[in-house]
């Protein structure tokens, strides 16, 4: 624990409050505990009718008050209990609260007199005043006061100054040992994280090539180069073979980057989609509208091009007339909203939980991919950073797929 520490931190004041009386009870004496600056932190108990008719004059209670103040500063001075008599001639003692050298508060007890067979000559900490004997009032109240021997007193002072210790003692221990073991848990939880992160980007990696950049789509795109090159005088070949090259390049050389850049996830997406499009021709048509103001916006490696890859290989490809899709941007003031519509049939909804489980299967195998954007989204952004999925084909639209991205992140935090 670090900071200065206080005594209502340490022990709960109701607990303070039922110590307090019992001993008061107990002893017949009063008290009252103070906190480091001499505020009160408990209601006081068993306070004589004398002290309580005296604290109602603003001077006496002033000067009551500056008894006490005084009392507690002498106890953390000398570190122990200090007995004394206040103004009025009746005996307090303050005992300290001190835990690893650090002053926490005082008990403040007392009100009462000593019998006169005690031999022990207690000093006024203020100088004395008899005015209340002018008062046959107090004078009666004062005499209902109880006597006790200097010794009694004397062993309630060390009782409470040892009792007190040890309550804070064992109360910061306490403290000191819930929050290592909510540092361990935390830890624990981190390191699970963690390790499903790396798992995570470790299939990632694997698939890099045979899921975000299917062997069946390579097939697709040489033999579309093939005729194309048998066709046209390689305007057209030239540029997707660069659209292809550019593909593979962010894939290998960025597979192990784990936060990229907007714009870049963006390119590679186009140069997919620029591809698709030369080998389907009229069957795909595709827009792009998120402006340049999120280029340096940061997100996980390789998080849109699934789902652009998932709209047209689930949405657009399977039927004749193809399909179209839109990839859009906006923000809130605080995330890049990113959306994937496509204009299909739409995900069936049964298949949306257990697609973004990572239990799906599809032709034998399972498929991880959604699962995997929506885990490492929640680990690098927090917990309500989730991909959204809707079939939306009852609105005349197919699969909506939304992912938010901190307008600010910092990526070396991760």
């Amino acid at each position: 624990m670090n900071g200065e520490l206080r005594l209502q931190d340490l022990i709960s004041l109701d607990v303070l409050q039922k110590v307090q009386e019992n001993f008061s009870n107990a002893v017949g004496i009063s008290m009252v505990i103070v906190d480091a600056e001499g505020s009160p932190v408990t209601q006081p108990s068993g306070f004589s009718r004398f002290c309580q008719s005296v604290r109602t004059s603003g001077v006496r209670r002033d000067e009551c008050i500056r008894c006490d103040d005084e009392g507690g500063r002498i106890a953390m001075a000398t570190g122990g209990p200090s007995i004394y008599r206040c103004h009025a001639g009746l005996v307090d003692f303050a005992a300290p609260i001190i835990m690893r050298g650090q002053y926490l508060g005082a008990i403040l007890a007392g009100q009462v007199r000593l019998r006169e067979t005690s031999e022990v000559a207690i000093e006024y900490i203020s100088p004395p005043d008899d005015w209340w004997r002018q008062d046959d009032r107090l004078r009666a109240l004062r005499d209902e006061i109880p006597e006790i021997s200097y010794q009694k007193l004397r062993s309630a002072a060390y009782a409470m100054f040892h009792l007190a210790a040890y309550l804070v003692e064992e109360s910061y221990s306490k403290a000191v040992s819930d929050e290592l073991n909510a540092e361990s848990l935390r830890l624990m939880v981190e390191s699970k994280r963690r390790v499903e992160l790396e798992k995570l980007l470790r299939e990632a990696e694997l698939q890099a090539l045979s899921y975000q950049v299917s062997p069946h789509f390579l097939f697709n795109v040489l033999n579309t180069i093939g005729r194309l090159a048998l066709k046209e005088n390689a305007t057209q070949t030239e540029t997707m073979l660069y659209a292809f090259a550019d593909m593979m390049r962010y894939v290998l050389k960025k597979s192990r980057s784990q936060i990229v850049s907007f714009r870049n996830e963006l390119e590679h997406v186009q140069n997919y989609l620029n591809i698709q499009k030369v080998r389907m021709g009229d069957r795909l048509t595709f827009s792009i509208n998120v402006p340049e103001r999120y280029n340096e916006v940061l997100c996980p490696f390789m998080v849109l091009h699934p789902l652009v890859e998932n709209s047209i290989q689930y949405g657009i490809e399977p039927r004749e007339s193809g399909g179209r899709i839109e990839i859009t941007a906006r923000d809130d003031g605080k995330d890049m909203i990113l959306e994937v519509t496509d204009d299909g049939d739409g995900i069936a909804p049964d298949i949306i939980g257990v697609a973004l489980a990572g239990v799906a299967e599809h032709h034998g195998r399972t498929s991880i991919g959604l699962h995997n954007i929506d885990s490492r989204l929640r680990h690098f952004f927090g917990a309500d950073y989730r991909i959204r999925i809707e079939n939306r084909s009852a609105q005349g639209g197919g699969t909506w797929v939304q992912m938010r991205f901190p307008l600010t992140f910092d990526r070396f935090r991760t």
